[in-house]
C-alpha cells in the first residue's frame, strides 16, 4: 500500500503507511527476540523486506540518499532483498514518467536500477545467508532490460519526431 501511495505521489498517504509499518515491524522483532528459531524462519526477514522495499522506493524517486539496514532497523538479507525489488518497483514509476514525457527523469530512474543491479550481481554467497538474494537480482536483471529496452525505444521515438518536425513533416 505504501508503494502504491508513492506511484500515486501520494506522500501523506506514504508516510502514514510507512510510518505504520515500522512501529509494526519493531513489535514484530520485539517480540520474537527471545524465540531465535521463529524469528530466523524467514517470516520476519520477509516483514522487514517489504518495509526496506517501501522505504528504499520512495527514496529512490524522490532522489533521496538510500537509509541502510541499520538506519532502517533490519538484517542486511532483508535490506539487499529488499533494494533489489525496489529497484524493479522502479520501472512501474519509470513507464509513468515516459507517459508523461519525462525522459530525463526516467533515465535517471533507469541509472538508479542499473547502479543496484550492478551492485548486487558482484555478491555471490549462498542463498541461506542472502535470503534468497540471487533470485531476487535475476528478476532485477530481467526487470531491468525490459525497462532498457523501452527508453531506448522512447528514446529514438523521440529522436524521429524532432528530425520530422524541423523537416517540417
Amino acid at each position: 500500500m505504501a508503494i502504491r501511495a508513492v506511484h500515486r505521489q501520494d506522500r501523506e498517504r506514504y508516510a502514514e503507511l510507512v510510518s505504520e509499518a515500522g512501529r509494526e515491524l519493531r513489535a514484530a522483532q520485539s517480540a520474537l527476540d527471545a524465540y531465535p528459531r521463529v524469528r530466523h524462519a524467514g517470516f520476519l526477514h520477509d516483514a522487514e523486506k517489504e518495509y526496506v522495499e517501501a522505504r528504499l522506493t520512495a527514496a529512490f524517486v524522490d532522489g533521496d540518499e538510500l537509509a541502510g539496514p541499520d538506519a532502517l532497523g533490519v538484517e542486511v538479507p532483508a535490506w539487499l532483498n529488499g533494494m533489489a525489488e525496489a529497484a524493479s518497483e522502479l520501472r512501474r514509476y519509470l513507464l509513468d514518467r515516459l507517459r508523461e514525457g519525462k525522459l530525463p527523469e526516467a533515465e535517471s530512474l533507469l541509472r538508479s536500477m542499473e547502479e543496484v543491479y550492478d551492485l548486487l550481481v558482484t555478491l555471490d554467497y549462498p542463498d541461506a545467508l542472502t535470503g534468497g538474494l540471487r533470485r531476487a537480482t535475476d528478476a532485477l536483471r530481467a526487470v531491468l532490460e525490459r525497462s532498457r529496452a523501452d527508453v531506448t525505444t522512447t528514446v529514438l521515438q523521440a529522436r524521429l519526431q524532432r528530425a520530422l518536425e524541423s523537416r517540417g513533416i
